[in-house]
């Protein structure tokens, strides 16, 4: 639940879920116009505030435009939280985040979903993409080296790795 500060910002989830200790770990808001339906017509788009994740959503939205019916679904993902941060600071953060994207998404009459997931960046984005259906997975490169890539890691990288369908990475 999202406590009294908050909820003057922030609307209320269309879903929650949380773990065996009663932890928030996701949720779900549903844009205008937006249906709890899933499939084929949407895109997942990993969305952290970064403009080359903006980029990817512009790139889908673009998508999205010249199907009837396409929507988008949005996914934030938060490193893992304690319990009582995980109630006021993952909504707080995935809001706060993605407000960029929600917004390019409404200008362009984009339906859109927002998903708020607390855990490791990859495997969660891959495993939304499969439990949706999506139609393939846009996420944004930081422009990493290869070598930098070899020391630091990349979400976009493992990604690739991991998922089971089509993967768009943008520049």
């Amino acid at each position: 639940m999202i406590n009294a500060a908050t909820q003057d910002t922030i609307p209320s989830p269309a879903l929650e879920r949380r773990d065996d200790m009663g932890r928030l770990v996701a949720m779900t808001w549903h844009g205008a116009g937006a249906d709890a339906d899933t499939g084929s017509a949407r895109w997942l788009v990993a969305v952290d505030g970064s403009a080359c994740s903006l980029r990817a959503v512009a790139m889908v939205a673009g998508l999205a435009t010249q199907e009837k019916g396409a929507g988008v679904d949005l996914v934030h993902v938060q490193p893992w939280l304690n319990k009582e941060a995980a109630e006021t600071e993952l909504p707080r953060r995935g809001w706060a985040a993605t407000a960029q994207a929600r917004q390019l998404l409404d200008a362009a009459a984009v339906r859109w979903r927002l998903h708020v997931v607390m855990g490791e960046g990859a495997p969660e984005i891959a495993s939304l993409a499969d439990a949706l259906g999506s139609r393939g997975i846009a996420i944004g490169s930081r422009g990493l080296t290869a070598t930098e890539s070899l020391l630091l890691g990349s979400v976009a990288y493992r990604v690739v790795h991991l998922a089971r369908l089509p993967v768009l990475i943008v520049r």
